[in-house]
């Protein structure tokens, strides 16, 4: 028999004859999707195995150099930067401390992110469980110990009060140096208003030469400031707040700056801002007409009490400040007045000069509106119906 010759098929023939099975027993659609997965699914490996080795790489470094210290541990760990420190020393400080696991990790960091030409010299509390970023942006923030401060001065308080209120703020250690400062004001005759007090009639007498001229306002000061440069800068906001169009009024007026000062003072202290301009009217008219001014707020400057009520030895008592006892103005200013407060002493409600008001009282002490009269008959009718209010008043405040 003679036999068939074989020849081996060419990779053409078998790739067809393949094809053909396939399709034959319907395998040709899972070759062609294996052959679409197949790369996506390679590439997605790569990716996997990538992102494992670069989160255990991650990790590696974070606990080596970056995470915190010890993110349980919030106990205050004092950190000072001395003045003209370098981000190096910075850094090598915050590692000596056990504040950061590297100083290179933390400097390259914080040289990146801007924050290493910002960093302030100070005393800072800072602890464990904080980052990178939240130890320098402390550092950069100037919380630690800042160079300059806020403080706020009130209308109406007096040198006491202001000295009181810088020794609760820590911003002077002493209150009676301020006071000694204030009350014979030896140091600040350079400014000629407080020069004109110094060489004025009794000066000596005045229970302090600065009472009237720390102008209230919000000052930024340096933490270091001494206590005379504090009381320089209110002493020149009163300069710069009584203005040349003041001063022209004074003198038309024929009061000095002192004396203009000294009514605001009293202003301040009997009424609302609503009601200074009337009070004023009504001190003006009684200037004008030497009548005693009258005014409770000069008697509680002298002897401290915070009382509505005012006993006959209250009003008798002895001092050059006590307008019950004194003709014109009192010795000096009682408080340290508000601009408003000057401008009304400057320029009296019209109508109610014209009118000629001489008498107020507290209407509610609750709220400060006054009750105003023309007549000393209609005065003592409104003291016998507002003074049972006075006297309330003082046993629910507890006034002194």
């Amino acid at each position: 028999m003679k036999r068939k010759k074989r020849y081996r098929s060419s990779p053409d023939d078998y790739s067809y004859e393949r094809l053909r099975d396939e399709r034959k027993y319907g395998l040709y659609w899972y070759s062609w999707l294996w052959n679409i997965l197949r790369p996506v699914l390679i590439f997605l490996c790569v990716i996997v195995i990538v992102a494992g080795l670069l989160t255990v790489g991650w990790h590696y470094i974070d606990r080596r150099f970056v995470a915190p210290m010890d993110p349980g541990n919030t106990d205050s760990v004092v950190f000072e930067v001395k003045s003209g420190s370098s981000l190096t020393r910075v850094a090598n400080n915050l590692e000596a401390a056990g504040l950061v696991r590297n100083r290179s990790v933390f400097k390259y960091y914080a040289d990146f992110l801007g924050f290493g030409q910002k960093i302030q010299s100070g005393t800072y509390q800072l602890n464990r469980s904080m980052t990178m970023r939240e130890i320098a942006e402390r550092l950069t923030a100037g919380d630690g110990t800042p160079l300059v401060r806020d403080i706020t001065i009130i209308e109406g308080w007096t040198v006491e009060n202001i000295a009181a209120y810088l020794a609760r703020e820590n911003v002077i250690a002493d209150p009676e140096v301020f006071l000694s400062l204030c009350r014979t004001g030896e140091k600040f005759a350079q400014y000629y208003y407080i020069a004109d007090v110094r060489a004025s009639a009794n000066a000596s007498d005045r229970l302090y030469a600065l009472e009237g001229y720390l102008a209230p306002n919000t000052y930024e000061i340096y933490t270091s400031a001494t206590v005379e440069e504090i009381v320089k800068k209110l002493l020149a906001q009163t300069e710069a707040v009584f203005k040349d169009e003041w001063h022209d009024r004074a003198d038309v007026l024929g009061m000095t700056m002192d004396q203009v000062i000294t009514l605001a003072s009293m202003i301040e202290k009997e009424a609302k801002q609503s009601d200074f301009a009337r009070v004023s009217a009504v001190f003006h008219n009684r200037l004008r007409i030497g009548m005693a001014l009258g005014s409770d707020v000069t008697v509680k400057y002298v002897t401290g009490t915070t009382r509505m009520s005012l006993t006959n030895d209250d009003l008798a008592v002895s001092s050059p400040y006590n307008t019950y006892r004194v003709t014109g103005l009192p010795l000096g200013p009682i408080c340290n007045p508000s601009p408003a407060a000057i401008e009304a002493a400057l320029y009296p409600d019209a109508d109610f000069t014209a009118q000629n008001y001489l008498y107020f009282c507290s209407k509610d002490p609750a709220t400060g509106e006054l009750y105003f009269s023309r007549t000393l008959e209609e005065h003592e009718a409104a003291v016998k119906i507002y003074a049972p209010l006075w006297q309330a008043y003082d046993q629910k405040t507890g006034a002194r």
